[in-house]
């Protein structure tokens, strides 16, 4: 296949964050082969063009490049185990979940022979994944599959596999400290008998604005119960007590589970 072509790309994990990507990928001409562990959700995909695989093996058999959007660790562990004994000499498998560092080696150390692992997480909400304006933090080497990335954002090189989800954990535990923080701050300002909205004005004009924009973010989605789960990533690599505090706030009401990160701070209506 000459450099010209696009590489067939298998991607795995099609939920709030991999469906647009992959849709990106499909619209720039790559052959799509995609897996969901709920099929139903890759309806829009192959409607548009892309093969559904009945399972992680099928989907990675032919392609050159993987990409994997997963929730957890535990689910990319057992992926991982199906997918693996299929991969041939040469593929690359660009990972964008947020495991954190030491499950990301744990997968490059499983690697066939011939096989790469690109660690890729990265930061933005379906919107940017949609535009293709996401921030791509890459351990390994991405020469291979610049222009596969290049569709999903910009690349920040952070040196070899694992590195780009360690840079992930610090990112992404800064940016809902910060939200957390909006949300502790309203709740001050409630109990001190000001108006929320005056609170939210005057917080977004000092140095924590950027994380007032996120807490009252309408274009996103970052389930609160996916927070938890990179606050509990980070907090079980040194002692931040922060941040264990953060996954307490985060952990408390189960029915903002599968509500946007910005409701811990602007709960529903």
């Amino acid at each position: 296949m000459d450099s010209t072509t696009p590489q067939p790309i298998a991607f795995l994990g099609l939920g709030s964050m991999g469906l647009p990507m992959a849709r990106r990928l499909l619209d720039a001409g790559h052959p799509l082969t995609v897996w969901n562990r709920t099929a139903a959700k890759a309806a829009p995909l192959v409607e548009a063009g892309a093969v559904l695989a009945a399972s992680p093996a099928d989907a990675v058999r032919e392609a050159e490049v993987v990409l994997t959007m997963l929730a957890d660790p535990a689910a990319a562990d057992a992926v991982a185990a199906e997918l693996l004994p299929a991969l041939r000499p040469g593929t690359h498998w660009i990972d964008t979940s947020t495991i954190g560092p030491d499950a990301t080696r744990a997968l490059a150390a499983r690697l066939p022979a011939g096989v790469t692992l690109i660690d890729a997480p990265v930061m933005g909400s379906v919107d940017r994944a949609a535009s293709g304006e996401l921030l791509i933090l890459a351990g390994g080497d991405t020469a291979p599959v610049a222009d596969v990335l290049a569709r999903l954002g910009s690349v920040t090189a952070c040196g070899g596999p694992g590195d780009g989800a360690a840079l992930k954990l610090v990112l992404i535990n800064a940016a809902i400290g910060g939200v957390a923080l909006v949300a502790e701050s309203l709740r001050l300002a409630e109990a001190l008998g000001l108006p929320r909205e005056l609170a939210l004005r005057t917080l977004g004009a000092g140095p924590i604005g950027g994380a007032v924009g996120r807490a009252t973010a309408t274009g996103s989605y970052f389930p609160v119960a996916l927070a938890a789960k990179d606050v509990a990533l980070a907090a079980g690599v040194t002692k931040l007590p922060l941040f264990e505090a953060v996954h307490e706030l985060l952990v408390a009401d189960p029915a903002l589970r599968a509500e946007d990160l910005a409701a811990v701070a602007i709960p529903p209506r």
